[in-house]
């Protein structure tokens, strides 16, 4: 895939998401509910790790026990709200890039996790198999997406309150870039592009504005841990998360590789003068304040 024909991608650069959205908004239990479910589906260790659309880095404390952690984004400013909040921190690389051109060696990741960002994906089979390309033999991805089949959209379904059936499996651009998803449906993406798609977890079933108001958050928390593993079984709640696991085969990276050209996926040697250069294609991308873009090329 050319960047002349990659689909569109959501571009947060400049946003104030992280004041807008997260802090001071009311969303303690979204982030709360979330973070049991990740740690519930992920394995606590391991050598890499690559977060997609990891944004200002609200997540990134849940990686701890990880050598080597990738906050990859689309934004640039975002990543750099990540890297004023982590400090110095050796573990994290900061990565700015385009989801449909993965800047990194294959068999490289043990761990990928998505969370709150596939809802913008508008080729899911794409972005699925660029990650299965980059995740280790037997690598773990988890994945968090907006379900379509939620109970409120079945409600406004069957008193004609919206159009589009939430029992259709084909995804549902609701707005501009913004698509929920099918369980099945997506559980079908996962397994064509080489995943083995696993046990799934319910998630942010009181995400109601009455509840919030009146039942503290603690008691809201507690009791969607406890329906979270209602997902085995049924998913009805607006958030759901799934565990896939990458099959064994293929080959893990070279330890001495890590950085792939976007373009051509020539593997990318050292820095040099703030470049990475692609031996492959000639293309340099700019490595500046420890934050490595692949947006596009420094040439451009």
């Amino acid at each position: 895939m050319t960047a002349s024909d990659t689909p569109p991608v959501c571009d947060y650069e400049g946003s104030d998401y992280r004041t807008r959205f997260w802090e001071g908004q009311g969303r303690s239990y979204e982030d709360q509910v979330e973070r049991i479910a990740l740690r519930r589906l992920m394995p606590p260790t391991g050598t890499t790790l690559l977060e997609v659309g990891a944004g200002f880095g609200r997540l990134a404390d849940e990686y701890l026990g990880y050598e080597r952690v990738v906050l990859f984004d689309y934004s640039r400013s975002l990543l750099q709200e990540a890297q004023a909040r982590l400090g110095d921190d050796p573990r994290f690389i900061y990565v700015a890039g385009n989801w449909y051109q993965m800047p990194f060696v294959a068999g490289l990741f043990a761990t990928l996790v998505q969370i709150r960002t596939i809802h913008h994906a508008a080729d899911v089979p794409s972005l699925l198999q660029q990650l299965a390309r980059i995740a280790r033999p037997q690598g773990h991805y988890i994945l968090e997406f907006a379900n379509k089949q939620n109970l409120k959209a079945m409600l406004r379904y069957l008193l004609r309150r919206q159009t589009w059936s939430p029992f259709s499996p084909e995804p549902v651009e609701f707005a501009p870039l913004n698509f929920d998803f099918h369980p099945r449906w997506l559980r079908q993406q996962l397994a064509q592009a080489g995943f083995h798609p696993g046990p799934m977890l319910t998630v942010s079933h009181y995400r109601i504005p009455l509840l919030k108001k009146v039942v503290p958050t603690s008691i809201l928390v507690k009791m969607d841990s406890l329906a979270q593993k209602s997902g085995r079984l049924w998913q009805l709640s607006p958030s759901v998360f799934i565990h896939s696991q990458h099959p064994v085969g293929g080959a893990a990276a070279s330890p001495d590789t890590f950085f792939a050209c976007p373009e051509c996926q020539t593997p990318l040697g050292a820095v040099e003068a703030e470049q990475l250069s692609c031996l492959g294609c000639g293309r340099k991308y700019t490595v500046q304040n420890g934050l490595y873009d692949f947006k596009e090329p420094a040439d451009h």
